[in-house]
């Protein structure tokens, strides 16, 4: 018989309970409230750096690794004793990138140069049969790696080759920079090319095809791209093999040209260039987009099916992608979802319980989660996220969707909501800061009877081609006056929607329309005034070295002799200065070269002892401006900096050196970086 509690101690407990409970209601929610992140332990002895994952229909799930084995993991749902098992099935492959279990009994692995076929014949679980299903030529290039395949819904598959990089995208062997489509005999067919780094892409249930590309050259952000047959998605460099048999298209690369245009107003006079359907604003949402899965799980992951999650490598998060079709074109929002796994993403598989698993690897491609590798599953607690849910186009704006009802004072306020629209330059250049940047005023908010939508009516500044930054800050639910768990959505506004515009706002709107419109338009000013004035560096000045002047690129008149050191620093794989620690004397003068040897942006700023940290989380934080401030956020903790610079480029700085000794730091401020890339600067006497 159980013994009962006394009341006096019954009573505390339920206290303590009640107060537990009132705390948890009155703390913030957060993103582990609603998506638990639950870790897979690897023994020591498997160094699993992800680079395929495929579930199995009996329940394990098989991971390929980028030192070329294919492991098959028992019990990945940690059910039972709640440890996994991990066996060898298959090794020898060439750094494989994609994975995918064939209905017909076998996978198929895609390392470097081929897919190739694994088969257990005898059923001991480790492969007896590795056969060539398709094969391709190599250069030997670093930079070739291979992704795929991705099944079609007719049988066919679909893979991805990268291309080389020697200081800029470059197709060296055939088909580099191409999407390939191969039948169950292994025949190739050429399906589309201005590809440069795809390693994410997915087939959706209606079979469309959408591949999401990282920044680079000719790629101004992130962005995920309709594929048809023929397409040509962006970078030049795939195109030197469209004379080949087979090709879908015929444009060379010199039809593409570097102007430094938005890519939508090229793509008028460039036949089979394709803009992206979603923009990922670089820094903004993430830095490198990864794997894609559409949300097939019919609810069991939350409330958002049939949207498209996308992962991003360097900064280990995963976003949330959701599109539509208007006027024979896709278009679309992306939105934050989930932060802090432990690894970069580079796989996302649906498990049987419809939790995702995520397979994460860092070597070379360094991220914001720590650990060198690792899976973890994203699993649904059961509750509802207050999310904007849908951003859909219509003829006088946009029209937002929310999972909660909304508050009606706060949803139907202007002053909550806020509309921005910028877009990208289109070049040969690495990359692209934010262009053409403007407030859109809002003329007033329509919110529906269940407060389920609002319909945000904007004046005739909408801009096809332009991504639009959507933001419900004020916003609140009905239920509990929560704020959204993300406030921003970023819509690119490919098509404007057709359709009959608001007639009568209600008297509410238009009473805060001048409000709303006033400081949405001071907002953006605001900012614009803020980065012209940290944008001019003060510069020597009758010899002498302004006290405020943080990036000199010319020597100053009065260093006669020249500078007293000269110190050169730079980069290599893995987000890293190549050198860990230099050394110079109080007050002398030095000449800082920064050379950018790496194929990423980078930047170097020199900061005050134990502020590296800090300034890196500023430079994330400065959202719009980002780019136009290089990242170097207004900092009296910032002493010296160069610009962001190109791969392959450097920049030289003069500042004298601090006259108090002591470890300060030299930092890449590049959003995602400065966790990793950083380097210590002794100031000795």
């Amino acid at each position: 018989m159980k013994k009962l509690l006394p009341l006096a101690t019954l009573s505390f407990a339920l206290s303590l309970i009640h107060s537990f409970t009132l705390a948890q209601s009155s703390r913030p929610m957060t993103e582990d409230d609603y998506y638990r992140i639950v870790t897979l332990p690897i023994p020591e002895t498997v160094p699993l750096e992800v680079g395929g994952l495929a579930p199995l229909p009996d329940g394990r799930l098989a991971a390929c690794t980028r030192r070329g084995d294919v492991w098959m993991i028992g019990n990945p749902y940690m059910q039972g004793s709640r440890m996994p098992t991990f066996k060898k099935f298959a090794t020898g492959l060439h750094e494989p990138l994609g994975l995918m279990w064939h209905p017909k009994g076998f996978l198929l692995c895609t390392q470097r140069g081929e897919v190739t076929k694994l088969v257990d014949n005898d059923g001991d679980d480790v492969a007896d049969q590795y056969g060539s299903f398709y094969k391709w030529p190599l250069s030997g290039n670093y930079h070739e790696y291979s992704y795929g395949p991705v099944m079609l819904p007719d049988g066919d598959m679909v893979i991805t080759l990268n291309l080389d990089w020697i200081g800029f995208g470059a197709s060296l062997a055939k088909w580099r920079g191409w999407m390939l489509k191969l039948n169950d005999r292994g025949e190739m067919t050429p399906w589309a090319t201005g590809l440069r780094s795809p390693a994410g892409f997915a087939v959706l249930r209606d079979g469309s095809i959408f591949y999401g590309e990282n920044q680079g050259d000719w790629v101004g952000s992130g962005r995920v791209t309709h594929l048809e047959k023929g397409d040509f998605a962006g970078n030049p460099a795939g195109l030197r093999w469209t004379s080949e048999a087979g090709s879908p298209l015929s444009l060379k690369p010199d039809d593409v040209p570097s102007t430094g245009k938005p890519m939508h107003e090229v793509a008028k006079t460039v036949k089979n260039l394709k803009v992206p359907a979603v923009w990922f604003p670089h820094t903004l949402m993430g830095i490198s987009t990864s794997d894609m899965k559409e949300d097939t799980t019919n609810g069991a992951f939350g409330p958002f099916a049939g949207q498209v999650f996308v992962g991003d490598q360097g900064h280990s998060k995963v976003m949330r992608m959701q599109m539509e079709k208007v006027n024979g074109k896709w278009q679309g929002a992306c939105f934050p979802f989930r932060e802090g796994l432990q690894s970069g993403i580079l796989r996302m598989v649906w498990g049987q319980d419809g939790s995702m698993f995520v397979g994460m690897t860092s070597r070379g491609w360094a991220s914001t989660g720590k650990a060198p590798f690792g899976i973890q599953r994203l699993v649904w607690t059961g509750k509802v996220p207050f999310e904007m849910k849908t951003i859909s186009s219509r003829p006088d704006g946009f029209e937002v969707t929310f999972t909660m009802p909304v508050d009606r004072k706060t949803g139907e306020d202007p002053n909550s909501y806020s509309l921005n629209s910028f877009t990208y330059k289109y070049h040969k250049t690495y990359g692209s800061p934010i262009e053409d940047a403007k407030a859109v005023p809002i003329r007033g908010v329509v919110l529906s009877a269940d407060g389920l939508s609002a319909r945000i009516v904007a004046d005739t500044s909408l801009r096809e081609g332009y991504v639009h930054e959507v933001k419900a800050e004020g916003v609140r639910s009905v239920a509990g006056s929560l704020p959204l768990l993300h406030n921003t959505g970023y819509y690119t506004l490919n098509s404007i929607a057709p359709g009959n515009r608001v007639a009568n706002l209600p008297p509410r709107a238009a009473a805060t329309m001048t409000a709303s419109t006033s400081s949405g338009t001071a907002g953006m000013n605001h900012d614009h005034s803020a980065m012209a004035a940290t944008a001019k560096t003060p510069a020597a000045v009758k010899g002498k070295t302004a006290p405020t002047a943080k990036r000199i690129t010319d020597m100053p008149a009065n260093w006669t002799n020249g500078p007293d050191q000269t110190v050169t620093i730079g980069t290599k794989p893995g987000l890293k200065f190549d050198m860990e620690q230099v050394q110079v004397k109080a007050g002398s003068r030095v000449k800082w070269v920064f050379n950018n040897n790496d194929d990423m942006l980078h930047n170097c700023v020199i900061v005050k002892p134990g502020t590296a940290d800090a300034i890196g989380n500023a430079a994330m934080k400065l959202n719009l401006n980002g780019a136009r401030l290089n990242y170097v956020p207004a900092s009296p903790n910032v002493l010296y900096h160069t610009n962001i610079t190109q791969p392959e480029t450097s920049e030289n700085i003069y500042f004298v050196a601090p006259t108090e000794p002591g470890e300060y730091t030299y930092v890449c401020t590049f959003p995602g970086h400065h966790t990793l890339m950083q380097g210590t600067l002794r100031v000795v006497k």
